[in-house]
């Protein structure tokens, strides 16, 4: 394979179906992802979300031996051989994170996942070395199987990055195209935050050569304010890769100066922010 930026997140760049390396910037290395979802089905559909082919639904069946032989090849390559030396120099491995194709607590099997994840760094003495980190669109998080699956990555001393893009229900159809309360937002927000230590994600970007409106930017410090006490921070990120969803082309990155300028407005709001522009 080549060797990994952080412009390429293809999910098969190692040649499996479930375990894909990146390179992340808000990790800060190579992050070991999950994909859960490789039929590229979503309960949500991002107009930045840089899956081709998108289709909206669940995770299909995962196969949790394959899932879990997947894991320990890479792992092993990794840890034991020469893939890193070979495919990301000066870069070390940082995470396992449940991302990939879609929103990954719609597989059956996610609480099985996470304990499959915990054994097998376990057997590789990377227990509580590696973080493990769910990226989620937070939507099914008030489910009982995943509420008890956060449980299970607090004990591992997890986290959860709770994507927040918009805090008006006005500007989630827009941005997220799905229907939502944001009070409702904020309730799973913060019952994923009694579970498990979560961090708010956050993408902006142009749209149509315009940054986020006043109204939404107001909205959304709001926003923080309100939950400010349950999380650990924002992650505030731009757009590295090129959107795959129809309309791609009236989305451009914000300039690192305009980000950071919003990332002060927020820590204005009493909380940690990070920018990956």
């Amino acid at each position: 394979m080549a060797t990994l930026t952080i412009h390429d997140h293809s999910r098969d760049s190692a040649g499996y179906t479930y375990v894909y390396p990146v390179i992340s910037r808000r990790a800060g290395g190579v992050s070991v992802g999950i994909n859960l979802n490789p039929n590229n089905a979503c309960n949500w559909a991002c107009i930045y979300c840089q899956v081709p082919d998108l289709v909206r639904g669940a995770a299909p069946k995962i196969n949790l031996q394959q899932l879990q032989s997947e894991l320990r090849g890479f792992l092993s390559d990794a840890e034991r051989g020469d893939w890193l030396s070979q495919n990301a120099p000066e870069c070390t491995l940082q995470d396992i994170a449940f991302s990939g194709n879609g929103e990954p607590t719609s597989a059956e099997e996610f609480p099985n996942v996470v304990e499959i994840v915990g054994q097998v760094l376990q057997e590789f003495g990377l227990f509580q070395k590696l973080k493990i980190r769910l990226i989620t669109n937070g939507s099914l998080i008030s489910n009982q199987p995943v509420q008890q699956a956060l449980a299970s990555m607090a004990a591992m001393q997890g986290e959860v990055w709770f994507k927040v893009d918009r805090a008006t229900s006005q500007g989630m159809t827009q941005i997220n195209q799905v229907s939502e309360n944001i009070a409702a937002v904020k309730r799973r927000l913060i019952a994923s935050a009694q579970q498990c230590p979560t961090w708010m994600q956050t993408c902006w970007f142009a749209l149509d050569d315009m940054p986020p409106s006043a109204e939404e930017v107001s909205a959304y410090l709001e926003f923080v304010r309100e939950v400010r006490e349950h999380i650990q921070g924002v992650h505030l990120y731009g757009l590295a890769r090129p959107p795959m969803q129809p309309g791609a082309e009236r989305l451009s990155a914000l300039p690192a100066e305009q980000l950071e300028a919003y990332a002060e407005q927020m820590r204005g709001c009493g909380v940690l922010v990070n920018v990956s522009p």
